[in-house]
């Protein structure tokens, strides 16, 4: 059973950054798709950034250049580090996880393993 923990959302200012966390378990990391998703108050989720098997990470392009997708495999923990934070940003961020089945980017939102949600607020 796929179990994911995530955590790391606070309140910052514009132009801050912040670091989240998913804690995973009962998946082989060389054989999924992980990504982290967003959503905001009145708004659809949407993928931000997600990174597959070999470790290749794809960015959203709200997002690219300014948020590092990353998994530390010995700590069986998905990173989401994000520079230059903008009121934009507010959301509830969710790790998600789910077999690669040779498709694992940030456009992708079939994932049937899902964190419970961290709030990231940004006042300007």
């Amino acid at each position: 059973q796929v179990r994911l923990v995530d955590s790391g959302g606070d309140s910052v200012e514009a132009g801050g950054s912040l670091t989240l966390s998913c804690k995973y378990s009962g998946l082989y990391y060389a054989s999924y798709c992980m990504a982290w998703f967003r959503q905001a108050p009145g708004k659809e989720r949407e993928g931000v950034a997600s990174i597959d098997g070999d470790g290749r990470p794809d960015y959203a392009d709200s997002v690219q250049g300014r948020f590092t997708i990353s998994q530390d495999n010995s700590k069986n923990t998905l990173y989401l580090k994000m520079d230059n934070l903008k009121p934009d940003d507010t959301a509830t961020y969710y790790c998600a996880a789910d077999w690669e089945d040779g498709i694992c980017n940030s456009r992708r939102i079939d994932f049937g393993n899902w964190g419970h949600g961290t709030q990231v607020t940004v006042s300007s």
